[in-house]
């Protein structure tokens, strides 16, 4: 089979396709031909080896502490079940999936083995593959929503970075549970962020949120531009904070703000969840997207063999929701 093969860090030019041998699903295993699977921000980070300085160990940890552990990436995947192992119950050949196996990749190629209890449900009927993965990234937006920000109708909730994968979903969760969202984004993205439920949108290249006067009971930062200290003032008494990503400051006002003060910054690993927690809230988004609730955005699409260029596109930041490979 295809598939894009990297066995260093590096650029995107160390990203190489290449014949391997088609995997062949164990007794509790499904053989998924993949149709469609993601380069997520995340993606990046993994194939040049760079991350945090707070997360750098946790990251090669995952992804290999000299060399690339997993030489596939790709965390996100969509398809059809090819094969089952004797022992699958939940799913049959046929079966149109999508699902998420972050720690150990492999989507970017044409098959990929899952073990049935991973993260893995039967796609929303209404959605090619391609819009399925596109609208995961609520995946993300839910734990810290849902769970951390313990998100009720009617609060003010602000999205920084609401343009982006895990933007867009978090601006349609958050309209779900029935909150006035504010979305803050580039100007070229307004009329996008709106068009997915925001009440108000911010401009960052205009205007600083934090200098609004405006308060709100969650600020969610989707992209880690921000932090607890600037935004104190502009959370209500008790407000939550909210990032996706931790560097080391924020690391201590989460440790300090659980002791001290009305006023919260708070964090989740949302991909190192239970599998069964998060197939739970994969079933939960299939049935918002079913429903209309969550719509998927999808920036650019690019067949596999132009991983490279997708990959530089990722890298420069700017992208609005995802970036599709297709197979």
């Amino acid at each position: 089979m295809k598939a894009i093969v990297y066995t260093k860090y590096g650029p995107p030019e160390v990203l190489q396709l290449k014949e391997v041998e088609k995997p062949t699903p164990k007794d509790s295993e499904v053989l998924v031909k993949i149709y469609a699977t993601l380069v997520t921000a995340e993606d990046p980070r993994a194939r040049s080896g760079t991350f945090p300085p707070l997360l750098w160990l946790l990251g090669r940890t995952i992804t290999g502490l000299i060399r690339p552990k997993n030489p596939i990436l790709g965390g996100v995947l969509a398809g059809e079940i090819e094969s089952v192992g004797k022992d699958v119950k939940r799913f049959k050949e046929g079966d149109q999936v999508f699902g998420i196996n972050l720690k150990d990749a492999g989507a970017y190629a044409e098959y990929r083995c899952m073990n049935e209890e991973k993260v893995l449900a039967i796609k929303p009927a209404n959605m090619t593959h391609e819009e399925a993965i596109a609208a995961i990234g609520a995946i993300t937006a839910l734990p810290f929503l849902r769970d951390k920000g313990n998100i009720q109708s009617g609060q003010k909730v602000l999205i920084n970075g609401a343009s982006g994968s895990v933007g867009t979903a978090a601006v349609q969760v958050a309209k779900y549970y029935g909150a006035e969202v504010t979305g803050v984004c580039s100007t070229t993205n307004l009329e996008l962020v709106k068009s997915l439920g925001a009440d108000k949108v911010i401009d960052y290249t205009k205007e600083d949120f934090t200098k609004t006067g405006q308060t709100y009971d969650i600020i969610f930062d989707t992209v880690g531009k921000s932090s607890f200290s600037r935004c104190k003032s502009s959370l209500k008494k008790k407000g939550i904070y909210l990032t996706t990503v931790l560097s080391l400051v924020d690391l201590l006002q989460v440790l300090w703000t659980s002791r001290v003060g009305s006023k919260k910054a708070m964090v989740t690993f949302a991909g190192l969840r239970p599998a069964s927690e998060m197939n739970k809230d994969l079933i939960f988004i299939k049935e918002l997207m079913e429903a209309g609730k969550i719509k998927p955005v999808i920036d650019r699409s690019y067949p596999l063999e132009q991983i490279v260029e997708a990959h530089r596109y990722v890298e420069k930041g700017h992208k609005k929701g995802n970036v599709v490979i297709t197979l």
